[in-house]
């Protein structure tokens, strides 16, 4: 059977401060800010992501990592650049170090030749999402 899925049409995340991470989104990741619909009785923001979209949700109560340190293998999502370094350059730019204290939510994990075949950074949003940004595998 041909699976009747065709795409990933967005991730949602609840977030603690909406201001704070749509700037973060916006400033930091660069994505471009779309239109959400007027209807809902909640605030929140969207963001194109590729083919898709990012949703956040200002719930203060919301699921949330807390306080857990960057860890790649926990629940995450990817978006991919089209130049590695350039991210990388730009994330340490405004703030995000290598050899930072596990805790540190500004800590960046960065990785040329992971197991997956393709370059990865890991860093954390606020609200301590854990974001993987990957690149195209080098030619």
């Amino acid at each position: 059977m041909t699976s009747p899925v065709t795409a990933l049409h967005h991730v949602a995340l609840p977030v603690s401060d909406l201001e704070r991470s749509r700037r973060f989104y916006r400033d930091i990741l660069g994505l471009l800010e779309i239109d959400r619909p007027a209807a809902f009785d909640f605030p929140g923001a969207w963001f194109a992501l590729g083919e898709g979209q990012l949703h956040l949700i200002e719930r203060r109560d919301g699921t949330t990592r807390g306080e857990k340190a960057l860890d790649s293998r926990d629940v995450h999502f990817a978006i991919r650049v089209r130049d590695f370094d350039t991210m990388l350059a730009h994330l340490r730019a405004v703030g995000y170090r290598d050899g930072a204290p596990e805790s540190d939510p500004l800590r960046i994990k960065a990785n040329r030749r992971p197991n997956a075949g393709f370059p990865q950074i890991f860093i954390l949003d606020p609200d301590r999402h854990v974001i993987e940004i990957n690149a195209p595998p080098p030619g």
